[in-house]
């Protein structure tokens, strides 16, 4: 089943500001959460949905690819983004919608700081790496292995219960509201909801329990990914301490210049040059592509600017749907110097009929020939 529109699932327009992003999700957040609708997957649904809407617009950089790609830009890599929103995820928001962070925030103080679930788990921190992928690359798609420099828990790190909240990651009080006396729970502001804090660490390892280690990450690109796409690997970012929720690692894909190729979507053009007797009388020639090098044949008479397809030979869609081609743009050479010789028979060629140009009836000028292809 198709994924609902990310800016109607929040009924806001695509021009919305981080402000009315920020007011439509809290309204969806508190008249579907579980605690209010209890026995209700529908709610739940429509709940985590509204979550992942706003995951994605809520950041800059989700928000450009989700417009520019749709749905299939946010899942695309692997762990993907969007769809993978657990409630543990989704309650990590809540301290910037509904001012969080241990200070007793009006979502916590209605909801018990997320239903009573024990305290909200901490998330570790994403990670963002830039990876130059060749056309060759990007046209097939490539498993590649990258060095990642990622904070972990550290071993020899003992824990103990935490003193405040007594191991529940929640701190409680009561409030006086015009409905008498309720309890208010906020999490944490001591161990931030893990409900547990450190009591004895090696050296080198800070205060939260995690050291830096480099670790080595295979990570499989699909075909047809394009300058500025964003992927994403769940859980493969930074540790959170108290062994919390790992962030995710987002690589941000570039595209390495090709020499003599340029991609366009999923096309691949090239120019080539070709002498003015190779035009009028015909030839073959070996062009670049892809998967390498392949010969081509030049008609007898041929005129520059005519386009030649090569179906099959450019990119992998990302979705799946085929390849795309390569473009042929002939282009014929006009020499800039001649000898003697040359410019005799040059001119001697002048002079006869055939050499003038009788463009045939009803031909296509270039840029019509170049909307077929398109």
């Amino acid at each position: 089943m198709a994924k609902r529109d990310y800016y109607d699932i929040l009924g806001v327009s695509k021009t919305a500001s981080d402000d009315e992003l920020k007011k439509a999700y809290r309204k969806m957040a508190i008249k579907f959460h579980p605690d209010k609708n209890p026995d209700n997957p529908e709610a739940e649904d429509k709940f985590k949905e509204a979550a992942e809407a706003y995951e994605i617009l809520s950041n800059a950089d989700k928000r450009a690819q989700y417009d520019r790609f749709g749905h299939d830009g946010m899942r695309a890599g692997a762990g993907g983004q969007g769809g993978g929103m657990n409630m543990d995820d989704i309650f990590s928001q809540f301290g910037d919608i509904f001012g969080g962070g241990g200070g007793g925030s009006p979502f916590e103080s209605f909801f018990g700081g997320g239903g009573g679930r024990g305290g909200r788990q901490r998330k570790g921190s994403n990670l963002r790496i830039k990876l130059k992928l060749t056309l060759v690359e990007i046209a097939d798609g490539v498993e590649k292995k990258i060095k990642v420099n990622r904070l972990v828990s550290a071993s020899g790190v003992t824990f103990k219960t935490c003193t405040t909240c007594g191991g529940s990651g929640q701190q409680k009080k009561v409030v006086n509201t015009m409905l008498g006396q309720m309890v208010s729970a906020s999490t944490c502001s001591t161990c931030h909801g893990s409900g547990k804090t450190i009591d004895q660490r090696p050296p080198g390892v800070d205060s939260t329990g995690l050291e830096m280690k480099e670790e080595i990450i295979p990570i499989k690109i699909p075909a047809g990914v394009a300058e500025g796409m964003q992927l994403s690997m769940s859980g493969k970012g930074n540790m959170a301490p108290g062994g919390g929720i790992a962030g995710d690692l987002l690589i941000v894909i570039e595209e390495k210049e090709h020499e003599e190729l340029k991609r366009d979507g999923n096309n691949v053009l090239f120019d080539l040059y070709i002498s003015f007797t190779d035009a009028a009388l015909g030839t073959s020639i070996e062009v670049p592509t892809i998967d390498g090098k392949v010969r081509i044949k030049i008609d007898p008479g041929t005129q520059s600017g005519k386009i030649l397809r090569l179906r099959g030979k450019g990119i992998k869609d990302l979705n799946g749907y085929g390849k795309g081609d390569q473009l042929i743009h002939l282009n014929v050479w006009t020499p800039k110097k001649l000898t003697s010789e040359e410019r005799d028979m040059l001119e001697k060629l002048s002079k006869s009929d055939n050499m003038m140009p009788k463009p045939e009836k009803g031909e296509k000028g270039f840029f019509e020939k170049v909307k077929e292809f398109f």
